[in-house]
């Protein structure tokens, strides 16, 4: 069956749209469908998308493509709707760029079925299925009603008092009644009066997480602020204005056309004037204030709201359920959610940034109360008039009062989101969980009485398919991966083996099998962990439910009922059941998998520990052999030996937590003697962004000196302020560390920073052959690259393949250039199997070319927006094909070594 994933769209939630398509468009089974990109940018047009751009890191890395851009002095990135009013021949020159124009009534000619991940207006509200229909295209998830339902809050809230569902006490602002100024401050007034304090805000017809704000005190400058945040307007003040510098205003027009935190574009002035570009609204901020008297400015985003929802501010456990149907229409809820909130408001960041919340499953409370929850939500789905699946949010008070809300007939797709990491707990992985949601759409869109024999036929094909492959389930190699780990890049290990398990998954020669890697340097463990293990929100989850069954803990009763009630979707997506992590010897490894792969970041796994382990039992593996493992985990090892064979690299040098100890201030004397401020400062034997700090001054050398060489686990607030540590940002605990010249431009015309990935396989006559991927150009928003910005979605860009040159021939011959110096490094450092090396490049005046290697990684991340896989997809590999490749030289790599 051809599967249309229709995603991006021009909401504002369309970057995780956009990774959510590339989830589904990577675990749809490979056996049952055919996966059809289709991506919808922010003016409303299809395109039929060339594949390799899904594996961009966000939207705006591709579209629109960047030689369509005009020319932007800060480097402010924008959307398609920033380039004005362009003609149909103009964005017809666009899109063919990166696909093809499709038109609605020519769907049919590509795909049999839409599976949507589209988010918020246009993709929530019934459009988009009203179109489909009118094409006679069968759809995943809710129809029209509901969907138009589901995106109202204020329809909903009338709705949910008229089915008996208690819910938060609330008022509407309409834009005309804000936009008379002197009644705001009596608008508070009266809310404040009839609500109380705390007061929520949002915008109604958006996401869950876009355009919410709390205001906890009797502070009406910040309800003003909250008012604007959910209506998408602005009021610039001059005072305020002026007083930033150049830097400072660049920052806060990145912040005010952010589509997530701030207005978006294109703006209209209070005159009626519409601003498409970032650039041009920050020239006419500054003409405003510079030739005008006027001491403010307003700002109005075209796509502002017309009403803002206040609700009165309930206190208690936040938690979200999925509910979906079984085969008979009968709704099933999944396990609740509880969101731990590590800030107060559960906002876009926390609910996509794996770490950012805890998520704990089921909801930490006595059975009953969680059975409560489950038949609320179930009920509510019914009222509602749901279909297929569904997320509803709520919160339960300390006296028991349950409060449901904010209903959606769609759910975020990452693979850490509430849908896959619910479904699972039933024994789904992401792969079945879509079939499932394939099958369930279909034989809901038969009940709509149009279509019904074509339906019936793709319905009755699609349950033989399944079928015909649970009974070939077993002729597959199985890859055990293993992810986890101890080190400050665990999470990220564990995004990466979710990836790589689900990649295989979804395919028809491999059978992946879950392992968490737990302990520390002395002694480490292996684990198999079921899929319902594996999909918890962290590492540290993982670590924790494992040690619950083996202290003896049992599977949670309520998870033990829905199991039961589920069992008829279980047997047939998966054919089994779950069952409890089980600890595994090496030995006991050679018997469950034919081949390992190693998706660990730092110690063990990129040391060549764990590659011992394996080698004596002859299990292949993924990645590099013993030796240049032991080497490229150690940087300043790494920095010393490429400088030996003359490789550009910074100078550099370690500094001892002994030296630390003896005498501080000589410690810090000598660090300064060697290198002037700022320096860079990172652990030698970690992960490639943990605790990387550009040191500028002796404050900050003390404070980073002091959190490496602490004693305790616990950070030094003081020290993690002066070092302006983020929300949770571990900080490893080291015997020393390595310090670094900072690698400037030093007179280059064009200096940027690089990633390049590499794939070896064997040649005929034995030796090892590279492949070298074009470059990134990494684009950080801070001092150095964060994780987020390397791995997450929908953070930070990556320019693929990176801007050498403007000029194509000159682009490539430096491109030429690097890559060999990036093969020399590998053949060096005997890299095998894939790695990633991270440099800088200078580009000089007498078009001479330096490459500066900051680092090698053996076992690059490989998380769903790493740019390896942008990388990939320019020389024509799929994720899967990558992966693939990776196993492959390993089985090769063993095989050849038996023979000799």
């Amino acid at each position: 069956m051809r599967v249309g994933i229709i995603f991006g769209g021009p909401s504002r939630e369309r970057e995780i749209s956009f990774a959510g398509g590339r989830t589904v468009f990577d675990n749809l089974d490979k056996v049952l469908f055919e996966a059809v990109p289709v991506f919808a940018d922010s003016l409303g047009n299809f395109i039929l998308l060339d594949w390799r751009f899904i594996y961009k890191g966000t939207i705006r890395d591709f579209y629109p493509p960047v030689e369509s851009l005009p020319e932007s002095v800060h480097q402010l990135q924008v959307y398609m709707e920033s380039l004005g009013e362009l003609s149909i021949a103009e964005q017809d020159a666009i899109i063919a760029k990166t696909g093809k124009r499709l038109l609605p009534h020519e769907f049919r000619q590509h795909f049999d079925f839409a599976f949507l991940t589209l988010h918020g207006p246009h993709g929530e509200d019934g459009s988009i299925q009203g179109l489909l229909e009118w094409y006679h295209i069968p759809y995943s998830g809710s129809g029209i009603l509901p969907s138009a339902i589901g995106i109202d809050k204020v329809a909903q809230k009338e709705m949910l008092r008229q089915h008996g569902f208690p819910t938060p006490a609330y008022k509407t602002i309409s834009y005309n009644q804000w936009s008379d100024l002197s009644q705001r401050e009596g608008i508070f007034a009266e809310l404040v009066s009839e609500l109380g304090l705390p007061l929520v805000l949002k915008a109604p017809h958006q996401g869950s997480s876009i355009g919410v704000s709390i205001v906890r005190e009797k502070d009406f400058n910040a309800f003003e602020q909250a008012v604007e945040r959910s209506f998408f307007t602005k009021t610039i003040y001059k005072q305020q204005w002026l007083a930033l510098d150049e830097e400072k205003q660049v920052a806060s027009m990145k912040q005010l056309v952010d589509i997530r935190e701030g207005i978006g574009m294109p703006v209209v002035l209070a005159d009626g004037t519409w601003v498409y570009h970032p650039e041009e609204l920050l020239a006419q901020i500054n003409h405003t204030f510079s030739s005008t008297s006027a001491d403010s400015l307003r700002l109005a985003s075209v796509e502002r709201e017309q009403l803002v929802l206040v609700e009165a501010f309930v206190s208690g456990k936040e938690f979200s359920c999925i509910v979906v149907q079984d085969e008979t229409g009968k709704p099933i809820a999944l396990p609740p959610t509880e969101i731990v909130k590590g800030n107060e408001l559960f906002d876009y960041r926390s609910k996509y940034l794996p770490g950012l919340s805890r998520k704990i499953t089921p909801i930490n409370l006595p059975t009953e109360e969680i059975q409560r929850i489950r038949e609320a939500c179930s009920k509510l789905f019914v009222a509602l008039g749901f279909n297929v699946y569904a997320r509803l949010d709520g919160f339960i008070t300390e006296s028991g009062e349950l409060f449901l809300n904010d209903p959606n007939t769609t759910s975020g797709m990452l693979p850490s989101s509430f849908f896959f990491h619910q479904a699972a707990e039933i024994g789904l992985n992401p792969s079945q969980f879509l079939t499932y949601i394939i099958r369930t759409s279909l034989a809901e869109r038969l009940k709509s009485g149009k279509d019904t024999v074509l339906f019936t036929r793709l319905l009755q094909d699609l349950d033989k398919a399944i079928k015909d492959e649970q009974a070939h389930r077993h002729d597959k190699v199985r890859v055990g991966v293993i992810m986890g780990g101890y080190s400050s890049e665990r999470h990220i290990s564990v995004e990466s083996g979710r990836n790589i398990y689900e990649k295989l998954s979804s395919s028809s020669d491999y059978e992946p099998l879950p392992i968490f890697l737990t302990g520390r340097d002395e002694k480490h463990h292996l684990y198999t962990i079921p899929v319902n293990i594996m999909l918890k929100d962290n590492a540290d989850d993982i670590k924790e439910k494992i040690q619950h069954f083996e202290n003896g803990g049992q599977p949670h009763p309520v998870l033990a009922q829905i199991m039961q009630e589920a069992a008829s979707i279980t047997r047939k997506y998966t054919g089994g059941i779950l069952n409890k992590p089980q600890r595994l010897t090496y030995p006991q490894l050679k018997n469950l998998v034919d081949v390992v792969f190693i998706a660990l970041h730092g110690r063990p796994g990129e040391d060549g520990a764990l590659q011992q382990e394996l080698e004596k039992l002859h299990i292949p593996y993924n990645g590099s052999g013993i030796r240049s493992s032991q080497i490229t985990i150690n940087k300043f090892d790494t920095n010393e030996l490429l400088a030996k064979h003359g490789v550009p690299v910074a100078k550099h040098s370690m500094a001892f937590k002994e030296e630390w100890q003896e005498n501080p201030e000589a410690f810090f004397q000598s660090i300064e003697a060697a290198f002037n401020y700022p320096f860079i400062a990172k652990p030698a034997d970690d992960g490639c962004s943990s605790a990387v700090k550009k040191i500028k001054n002796r404050a900050e050398l003390e404070a980073f000196s002091s959190l490496i060489f602490r004693e305790t686990e616990e950070l030094d607030p003081a020290c993690a302020r002066t070092l302006s540590l983020g929300f949770k940002e571990e900080f490893p605990n080291k015997e020393g560390f390595l310090i670094e010249t900072l690698i400037s431009r030093e007179g280059a015309k064009h200096f940027l920073e690089i990633t390049g990935g590499l794939l070896t396989r064997y040649s005929p006559d034995g030796t090892v052959e590279y492949e070298i991927f074009e470059a990134s150009e990494a684009l950080a928003e801070g001092e150095v690259l964060s994780l987020e910005e390397k791995f997450l979605a929908g953070e930070g860009q990556n320019i693929t393949p990176a801007r050498y040159a403007t000029d194509p021939e000159r682009r490539q011959q430096i491109s030429e250039k690097v890559k060999a110096d990036l093969k020399r490094v590998a053949q060096i450092l005997q890299v095998e199997g894939y790695a990633r090396i991270d440099a800088f490049v200078r580009v000089m005046e007498n078009d001479e070319v330096e490459t500066i290697i900051i680092e090698v990684n053996s076992l690059p991340g490989m998380t769903p927006a790493t740019c390896i896989f942008h990388q990939t997809a320019i020389n024509g590999y799929k994720p899967y094909d990558f992966i693939d490749r990776i196993l492959q030289f390993g089985i090769d790599r063993t095989r050849m070594r038996a023979e000799v």
